[in-house]
């Protein structure tokens, strides 16, 4: 059987819901250990050990002073993209562009009578790394990625903004990659990937400057080392691998729900596809839709590894049992291919992003929609976003009294510090009080 079919409100389906509620993991401990390495020896080598770590694994005749890609070469890249493809760039990078100008923050002012001054002060960080995977050895450009890392990034004003990304055996990055950077206002690539790039990042070499914010998906080595350097730097989330949980009921199109479990079951055999319907027929015509169509597909043997270990068909008794094991279960990408999936919008609590009605394929939020394809996953939507422009700004508190302002409130500030313990602090308020020469507010 392609896929296990199992019904929510047996024993097996008790199990497979549990499994699915407790999914969260970390690299193994090797990982762990193979990264840790890496970046205590980027740390203590810089370039020498980024090169050493590229030569080995990417390109082995890569040298320290190649590292970055040249203007002439971001120039050329241009020409060397179909026009078709250029087109579709642009597009998708207006879209996205759209949809993100929109989570801009501004800076807010609250003022007192008593002339007290209190706001937000809304600034970029200094610097960001866009991580951009190697897509199969540079093979399948992922310029998606550039464009919904690299657009927030330039909406919050980030003045240097880096993209790195692992290099072909020949030593170049794919020109599609180099002409999505060059769209979105990249002029600093680095061609370097996997957890030696994420450490040079955090901790800046003699070539790689470091910076202040890392996003970007990757595989587990990526995911680690953006885990292991978390703190020194912001990091967007530690992603597992690719999920989508579609909500059918008896009116859905299974060709579509199988075309939807396998755009994500051929990302990786650890990608998580799940269906969750009320109709038994339902399940079977989409077990057969999924049979039909993993043998049109180029990575079909990696979508089949992905169906049968991972994904699974749940039967529900109703869409309300449906949706709140959707909520539960917290999936990346939650489809409602049911009808008016309008109606049932407001139930849902938690999903990375939310996809409604028969033609809303997933797909369509990878590329051209606008919203961002970085999503939380592993269950991590409980209490995570999309990426967005806010990764990239940070937020002061603005504070200011008057004379007048501080004589008000001093009693309530000096008798908590007292109660705390902070006789410092008291102090720095007893003396203003006592150098204005009037009694402060009780």
């Amino acid at each position: 059987m392609i896929i296990r079919t199992v019904s929510v409100a047996t024993e097996e389906g008790a199990r497979l819901t549990a499994a699915l509620l407790d999914r969260f993991t970390f690299g193994d401990a090797g990982c762990r250990e193979a990264v840790a390495e890496i970046i205590d020896a980027v740390r203590r080598r810089g370039d020498e050990a980024v090169v050493e770590y590229t030569r080995r694994f990417d390109a082995p005749g890569m040298t320290a002073g190649e590292l970055r890609a040249t203007e002439e070469e971001m120039a050329r890249a241009v020409e060397e993209v179909d026009d078709r493809v250029l087109a579709s760039i642009r597009f998708a990078a207006e879209r996205i562009r759209t949809f993100h100008e929109r989570e801009m923050e501004d800076s807010w002012i609250l003022t007192r009578d008593d002339g007290t001054i209190t706001g937000r002060l809304v600034r970029p960080v200094d610097s960001a790394g866009l991580y951009v995977p190697g897509g199969q050895g540079g093979s399948t450009p992922l310029v998606s990625s550039v464009l919904m890392n690299g657009i927030p990034a330039a909406i919050a004003g980030v003045p240097r903004r880096v993209m790195v990304t692992p290099p072909n055996s020949e030593g170049r990055v794919n020109p599609a990659l180099l002409a999505a950077a060059r769209e979105v206002g990249i002029t600093e690539v680095y061609k370097t990937g996997s957890a030696w790039a994420i450490a040079a990042l955090a901790h800046g070499t003699e070539t790689i400057p470091a910076v202040d914010v890392i996003v970007g998906p990757g595989n587990q080595y990526v995911a680690e080392a953006k885990r292991q350097v978390m703190g020194r730097v912001r990091i967007d989330m530690i992603a597992g691998p690719s999920e989508v949980l579609i909500v059918a009921d008896e009116e859905a199109n299974p060709a579509y729900i199988a075309a939807d479990m396998l755009a994500q079951a051929e990302h990786d055999p650890q990608a998580l596809a799940l269906l969750i319907t009320t109709s038994r027929s339902i399940a079977e015509r989409t077990i057969g839709e999924l049979e039909k169509q993993v043998e049109k597909l180029s990575r079909r043997e990696v979508a089949l590894t992905a169906l049968r270990e991972k994904g699974a068909i749940l039967l529900a008794d109703s869409l309300e049992e449906a949706v709140e094991l959707a909520n539960r279960i917290a999936i990346e990408h939650l489809e409602l291919q049911v009808r008016d999936p309008w109606q049932w919008l407001p139930a849902v609590r938690h999903a990375g992003a939310v996809f409604l009605g028969p033609f809303t394929p997933e797909a369509a939020g990878d590329y051209v929609a606008g919203p961002n394809h970085v999503l939380p996953t592993m269950g991590t939507a409980r209490i995570a976003s999309a990426l967005g422009v806010e990764i990239f700004l940070k937020k002061s508190s603005i504070i200011s009294y008057s004379r007048q302002a501080l004589l008000n409130d001093a009693g309530h500030i000096r008798r908590l510090a007292a109660l705390e313990g902070l006789t410092a602090h008291e102090r720095s308020v007893a003396v203003r009080v006592e150098d204005s020469g009037e009694k402060a507010g009780q």
